[in-house]
């Protein structure tokens, strides 16, 4: 391992990436490379914990993704006249 724990944990992603199909695969390495916009947070933490933070970037990643479509939905319902797009 080298002393970069988030590319080492992106890095063994890579075997269970190769398996996904119908752009599934695509899909996951966009979201490995999100977990970059955390890294230094990361490490910082100066403790070995790339999987735990992986898991939880990813959460925090998936939650912020959700409140967005619940705003453009809940919008969508104020201005029925106004088409959005998401």
């Amino acid at each position: 391992m080298t002393q970069d724990i988030v590319e080492d944990e992106i890095g063994s992603w890579s075997g269970f990436s190769s398996i996904l199909t119908n752009g599934d695969d695509q899909l996951f390495n966009q979201m490995l490379n999100e977990y970059r916009e955390y890294k230094e947070g990361i490490k910082s933490k100066g403790e070995l914990f790339s999987t735990e933070s992986l898991l939880m970037s990813l959460i925090f990643i998936q939650r912020n993704m959700i409140n967005e479509l619940i705003k453009n939905y809940k919008s969508s319902l104020d201005n029925p006249n106004h088409s959005q797009t998401i």
